[in-house]
């Protein structure tokens, strides 16, 4: 192969480059993209009050009042959460988490036969619904270090509720603190 063969294959393949970025920029001149526009939600945010504060989270009903319209039932079903963790029948097993039955007025990180983390035992006491209900709607903030890797019930209602279905789990019910 002569270098006019190699001249003509080097111009032929420069010659193909050129015409494909001559046609990108003629394209580019030809059709202007439209921009995107408002597309999409708008976010909400947070209303300030005449002092410039954020407006604040609307309270949750004290614990009592909730308690009061819970319904074991509901709570039952909410719980087929926690069934991967705990079991809740009369002694039964421990599971990654332990036995739920009668957890209501138990020493907080004294179930026989479950090791605790030493924040769970660290922390004192006897489980009581407000206990609960705290721990529920956030595990590590109830207990900092605790290894439970649970997000937490958001709803009060739905935490009310597995509150009184945890109630029925005992053979002597601790009753509800009056509204």
């Amino acid at each position: 192969m002569d270098s006019f063969e190699l001249n003509k294959v080097a111009g032929a393949v420069l010659g193909a480059l050129l015409l494909a970025m001559g046609t990108g920029f003629l394209a580019e001149l030809i059709y202007k993209p439209k921009p995107a526009g408002d597309r999409g939600y708008a976010l909400p945010v947070a209303e300030e009050t005449a002092g410039g504060a954020a407006a604040e989270a609307p309270k949750e009903e004290p614990l009592p009042v909730r308690l009061a319209s819970a319904d074991a039932a509901k709570g039952q079903g909410a719980a087929k959460k926690c069934m991967a963790c705990h079991s809740f029948e009369k002694g039964g097993p421990n599971k990654v988490g332990p036995d739920l039955w009668g957890v209501v007025g138990r020493h907080k990180g004294g179930h026989e036969g479950f090791g605790y983390s030493a924040a769970m035992k660290a922390k004192g006491g006897d489980w009581t619904y407000d206990d609960l209900d705290h721990f529920l709607k956030s595990p590590k903030g109830f207990v900092q270090g605790t290894i439970m890797a649970f997000a937490g019930v958001s709803s009060p209602q739905e935490r009310a509720d597995i509150l009184a279905y945890l109630k029925t789990l005992s053979d002597s019910p601790v009753e509800f603190p009056k509204p």
